[in-house]
């Protein structure tokens, strides 16, 4: 095996307490590594699905819609930042980036798009495995599978398949009043509420027709905060000059 593969290690034992049946995508163009990974998951308690190149891995996470991608950055076809990208721009699926890059700015660009984790080459599975588990409690603990197609970013709650977002001020819970491209960018934005997307990225995910104006986003985003502070929500989006916007402060 090669020097950026996994390290040799005991396997886990079978009946991984949490992620029990989950289905994991591992986009991995060395088939050695892939099916090593696979061989653990598999005795974690966890279905797995292998796609050996970036295309493969865009279409088996749009046809089968897995609960985790396992997905490395040097792809063929189409390199692990794009499809990452893709896959942030469809959703919040969670994703560990495996790569052989181990500088901090690989890390960060990871991060920044989107990653939920990063594992550098070579790694123990066993660990990995781990982490797989740890993202995948993180990313069910607020109902399970049924519930993912809903994003909560205090104080909001973004439900993705009805089109519905909700605000909690106090005790009173109030349904916003948004258009289609206002609902898209505030969904956008709590799907990393603390990350700064910038106009162009916003453009991209939530007015990909029509629109191509980078001052059209401010245009929208302007009226979505004159309707939370019409319910008292102060500060929201919050730009940051000559980036973009993001949810929240860091602060």
């Amino acid at each position: 095996m090669s020097e950026v593969g996994v390290m040799s290690v005991i396997a886990p034992q079978s009946g991984a307490e949490s992620g029990a049946r989950a289905l994991i995508l591992i986009a991995e163009d060395e088939p050695e590594i892939a099916d090593i990974l696979a061989a653990y998951l598999a005795r974690g308690g966890l279905r797995t699905v292998h796609a050996a190149d970036g295309q493969r891995a865009l279409e088996l996470h749009l046809s089968l819609k897995p609960d985790l991608v396992l997905l490395d950055v040097q792809m063929p076809r189409v390199d692990g930042w794009k499809v990452l990208a893709e896959i942030r721009h469809r959703g919040d699926t969670p994703v560990i980036m495996l790569t052989a890059m181990d500088q901090d700015i690989d890390k960060l660009m990871g991060l920044r798009i989107g990653a939920d984790d990063y594992v550098v080459k070579p790694f123990n599975p066993a660990e990995v495995v781990a982490r797989t588990q740890a993202v995948l409690r993180r990313s069910m603990s607020c109902g399970g599978r049924e519930d993912r197609h809903v994003l909560r970013a205090a104080p909001f709650e973004i439900d993705l398949d009805n089109h519905e977002a909700k605000v909690q001020i106090g005790r009173q819970c109030h349904t916003l009043a948004l258009t289609l491209t206002e609902f898209n960018l505030l969904a956008q934005l709590a799907r990393a509420p603390r990350r700064v997307f910038s106009r162009a990225e916003l453009l991209a995910a939530c007015l990909p027709e029509g629109d191509t104006l980078e001052r059209t986003v401010d245009s929208h985003i302007s009226k979505l905060r004159r309707k939370l502070e019409d319910l008292a929500v102060k500060g929201i989006p919050v730009s940051v000059r000559g980036v973009g916007y993001k949810l929240w402060s860091a602060e």
